[in-house]
């Protein structure tokens, strides 16, 4: 009983605190089919919060390995045309957006990396506009993870597979503040909580940050203007919506020509399918020079490659070691959770929300600004317990960001 109060905990806590469907809104809900259960307690919980519609759209992972095993090569050059324009549309109308992130880490691991490049580049290029809406926060959307077996047993190999779902749903349940009386309560202080270290990064007007750690030397400039954001954010309307659960980040943009040095990861990155794991990315000028891998070193190539923006970096995002996901000490394989047990930077398109004015910036005006633009955005992890951030003002003041992995304030 306590564990279904739990999954219903959570639908309610996706719905008022993760997209906060207001009443007459229409919510798009993208799913695997595995999730169906959860999906059905969201669909009520949003229409009990007066959702005009809600429309699911389903996915299979055995059918998506199919066709990428089968499909003809043309396949994976195009993208439904009719699933882009029902996404504007409903962006357009206000709708939001709910994605159930629950991907097998190696789906795809015995599959052509050229036909997954392809087809993420294909669906990159079809969904801009709708992008357009998510990176300015036009519209509300929110990213929540569902425990699957084949996800699961990636995590916990060492169990039984219904053993591992169990212990999946347990961190979920601990990550996401839902096994309190109240998780929306917690929610509203915890995103209060990250608001002040917002606060205290945008009263400094940083113009350099430095990371360095045991491995990692990296000094980047912010574009001037730049805002620090954190886990909730706020549509055209001023509703506020949360795009992440769970969230521990403040975040912003790098100025795209000025980063240098060179970063390491510190966990997986699951991307298309396959893992990237224990690369490295050498940066001049704010662009990639040099990157190595020890595995997924032709995924992280193509990833690279996508097109001209994802040589550079978008987002420099800050997260404490000592963190309710990183305290778990799993590694999830799954970017929504390691992200945020992780200070992380992410390759390709910047979010304009990011810099005052960001909106009146036309795309091909960007460059001048330090914003990069890009058809992928993909966060990779680079924090540690050794990490130091130390952040330089426009008048040479050098202030400690993190201590040995964590705040230093």
């Amino acid at each position: 009983m306590n564990f279904e109060r739990n999954i219903d905990k959570y639908a309610e806590l996706t719905v008022k605190v993760g997209v906060n469907i207001q009443p007459g809104q229409t919510l798009l809900v993208r799913s695997p089919i595995e999730c169906a259960p959860f999906v059905r307690k969201v669909l009520v919980h949003a229409y009990n919060c007066g959702a005009k519609n809600v429309h699911v759209e389903w996915s299979d992972e055995q059918c998506t390995l199919l066709k990428y095993l089968n499909a003809p090569e043309e396949t994976f050059n195009e993208f439904p045309k009719w699933t882009a324009e029902q996404y504007v549309d409903i962006a357009k109308e206000g709708g939001a957006f709910l994605t159930v992130y629950a991907q097998d880490p190696d789906l795809l691991k015995n599959v052509d990396p050229q036909r997954v490049a392809n087809f993420q580049k294909a669906s990159a290029i079809a969904l801009k506009e709708w992008r357009s809406y998510t990176l300015s926060d036009k519209c509300k959307w929110s990213i929540v993870s569902i425990p699957t077996e084949s996800w699961s047993t990636k995590v916990f190999p060492n169990v039984s597979s219904k053993e591992a779902v169990d212990q999946l749903w347990d961190a979920i349940f601990k990550c996401s503040r839902v096994e309190g009386q109240d998780p929306i309560k917690a929610w509203e202080n915890h995103n209060n909580d990250l608001k002040l270290r917002m606060n205290f990064l945008n009263e400094k007007n940083f113009k350099t940050l430095k990371f360095k750690s045991s491995k990692t030397n990296i000094t980047m400039e912010l574009p001037e203007g730049h805002i620090w954001l954190s886990g909730a954010s706020e549509d055209p309307t001023g509703v506020s919506f949360n795009p992440n659960i769970p969230t521990e980040e403040v975040f912003t943009m790098p100025h795209k020509f000025k980063v240098d040095g060179i970063v390491y990861s510190t966990k997986p990155l699951v991307y298309g399918g396959n893992v990237i794991d224990n690369f490295s990315l050498t940066f001049k000028d704010g662009k990639i020079i040099e990157f190595t891998a020890e595995e997924g070193y032709e995924t992280l190539g193509k990833l690279i490659g996508t097109d001209e923006g994802s040589h550079y970096l978008g987002e420099v995002a800050l997260v404490p070691f000592k963190s309710p996901i990183s305290d778990t000490n799993i590694v999830f394989f799954n970017t929504l959770y390691d992200e945020n047990a992780s200070c992380h930077f992410a390759l390709g398109a910047a979010y304009k929300t990011c810099i005052k004015n960001g909106d009146d910036i036309k795309d091909g005006e960007m460059d001048k600004h330090g914003v990069n633009e890009s058809l992928t955005h993909v966060d990779f992890m680079i924090g540690s317990r050794d990490m130091n951030i130390v952040g330089e003002t426009y008048d040479g003041n050098e202030i400690q960001i993190f201590k040995d992995g964590n705040w230093a304030f």
